[in-house]
């Protein structure tokens, strides 16, 4: 069996999501998946935060033979186990997931109702 390792489309229209996957060769595009390697999103807004692979698996992969697509080739070079950006990519995926944090709330501040003031009866002359 000829196994690829390729991308495999999951988002919606104007909104694409990709799996990197390992797949028999013969299988449709959005087919039946041997193993799912890995992620592209590249909607997000850091280029290098946009690829998320499992390099165990995919050296793994491609110690049995497995023949990447010409897109997923030029991933593993930048992502891959011995990736050339890897550290960009660490980088990019921390600040990426500072901006995703809540940011803590301001303290409430209880703003004190100002007291009344003392009626002040004028005795009355008689």
């Amino acid at each position: 069996m000829a196994v690829r390792i390729r991308l495999k489309m999951m988002g919606r229209k104007h909104r694409p999501f990709f799996r990197i996957c390992a797949m028999d060769a013969r299988t449709a595009r959005d087919g039946r998946v041997l193993e799912e390697l890995g992620t592209y999103d590249p909607m997000v807004p850091y280029e290098d935060a946009r690829a998320v692979l499992n390099g165990d698996r995919v050296q793994y992969w491609l110690g049995v033979g497995a023949q990447p697509t010409e897109k997923v080739k030029v991933l593993l070079k930048k992502y891959g186990p011995n990736g050339s950006r890897l550290e960009k990519q660490k980088e990019a995926l921390d600040r990426l997931a500072q901006e995703r944090r809540r940011p803590t709330p301001p303290p409430v501040m209880q703003h004190a109702e100002p007291e009344p003031e003392p009626v002040q009866e004028e005795a009355a002359e008689e």
